[in-house]
């Protein structure tokens, strides 16, 4: 009989979920500047839309998750990010940004999990000069007492993971040398002009098999043609700038119906692993009583022509049967946070705006719309300069582009 014991607490030890890798610790504070930095200490960030894994049907089907979720998180979470890096004052302009450009830190998430629970993701950090800054999972698990006192800019329910992020960047920018922050700035801007007239600036740059940047020299500090690098490059700045209005915009109409939809989703999810639990343990104990009525029926103890073992493996069965039912409530709470799902993926369309004649989606395809933006502006550079523009990606007809361009560099 001890053994029966051993066996339903091994059983009932494997029913626990298993804890978070790379959890965030609790009540991280932000690294903030104790005074203003000069602008040349800054560096601007991009962080650019994040990727997502994709749902299994798992999270679908059985958890309610949708992909409009997701997409809309894509958007949500690095704008967060952003809001939550500028508040420490340690950079210069942080912008999310459709796809990767040639800013001096660009700043990559990919969403691994997310639901009013758990949040796991994948952050990379990389300079203009093609130095990996570090690749890390960050991953936080909430309580409902998390959801009290957000703020849409400051505070979300998932604070501490935001803080951890920015904190990580800033505690690697940090160790950095002077000389390696102008090195990045000084790349950063080369970049861009070898992206508007790559013949031009054909000798100012190395790259080598790895996809790190060199520099080679300086062009003159009044070279005309790096003057107009600079105001076209002011123009593109003006569209980003234009971009995440749009996308501060889209964050601020999200965070009542997400955040309302994060703490239902946790309710709601809370009271599934509550039925699941103890729909598991009663299945559990019925299946011990089960065996240990069986074993009992065919011992050899005195017991086995009484009436224990029948009582055992009734009541067992009839636990089981219980525990089955408590499952059929489960699929109750399923439907309820499918519902919520596909409730907020109703309020959660992308929005068309419009930037200087030119109709931007701001959804998946935003890529491309930008992409065209990049284009537009070599066109431009190309008529005041005179100078052959550089071939596109759409002329090129593959993804990849220049060697030069932005981009995430080969590692």
């Amino acid at each position: 009989m001890n053994r029966l014991f051993v066996l339903f607490a091994s059983l009932l030890a494997l029913s626990g979920c298993a804890s978070l890798s790379n959890k965030v610790a609790d009540g991280v504070k932000p690294i903030v500047a104790t005074q203003e930095l000069d602008s040349s200490e800054l560096l601007d960030v991009a962080i650019v839309v994040f990727d997502s894994e994709e749902l299994t049907d798992k999270e679908i089907r059985e958890l309610g998750l949708s992909e409009e979720i997701r997409r809309a998180e894509e958007r949500f979470i690095p704008i967060h990010l952003k809001y939550t890096m500028q508040r420490t004052g340690h950079w210069g302009a942080v912008r999310v940004v459709p796809e990767e450009n040639a800013a001096h830190l660009q700043v990559r998430g990919t969403i691994i999990h997310s639901d009013g629970e758990q949040l796991i993701l994948d952050i990379e950090a990389y300079d203009s000069r093609g130095v990996a800054w570090f690749e890390k999972s960050y991953a936080e698990e909430l309580g409902l007492v998390d959801f009290h006192g957000s703020s849409p800019g400051e505070k979300d329910p998932f604070q501490d993971l935001y803080n951890t992020i920015a904190n990580d960047l800033i505690e690697q920018r940090n160790q950095m040398p002077v000389a390696a922050i102008q090195e990045i700035q000084q790349v950063s801007e080369l970049r861009i002009a070898q992206d508007m007239a790559s013949d031009a600036f054909a000798g100012h740059l190395s790259r080598n098999e790895e996809g790190r940047y060199s520099l080679i020299r300086l062009p003159v500090e009044n070279d005309p043609m790096l003057k107009r690098v600079r105001a076209v490059q002011v123009r593109d700045d003006m569209l980003l700038d234009t971009i995440n209005g749009y996308y501060e915009i889209y964050y601020n109409d999200l965070w009542q119906p997400y955040g309302d939809w994060r703490k239902l989703y946790n309710e709601e999810l809370a009271a599934l692993n509550k039925v699941k639990k103890q729909a598991l343990t009663r299945q559990l104990l019925g299946l011990v009583s089960v065996i240990g009525g069986v074993a009992l029926s065919t011992g050899n103890s005195n017991l086995s022509s009484s009436n224990l073992p029948g009582v055992m493996v009734m009541g067992g069965a009839a636990a089981i049967y219980s525990g089955f039912q408590k499952q059929e409530e489960t699929r109750i709470h399923r439907d309820v946070i499918e519902e919520l799902s596909m409730s907020f993926s109703s309020e959660a369309e992308p929005l068309v705006v419009e930037v200087v004649g030119e109709t931007v989606r701001l959804t998946g395809s935003a890529e491309e719309q930008y992409q065209k933006w990049r284009d537009m502006l070599q066109q431009i550079y190309a008529a005041e300069t005179g100078l052959p523009p550089v071939p596109t990606e759409s002329d090129l007809g593959q993804s990849g582009g220049s060697g030069s361009g932005p981009g995430k560099l080969d590692q």
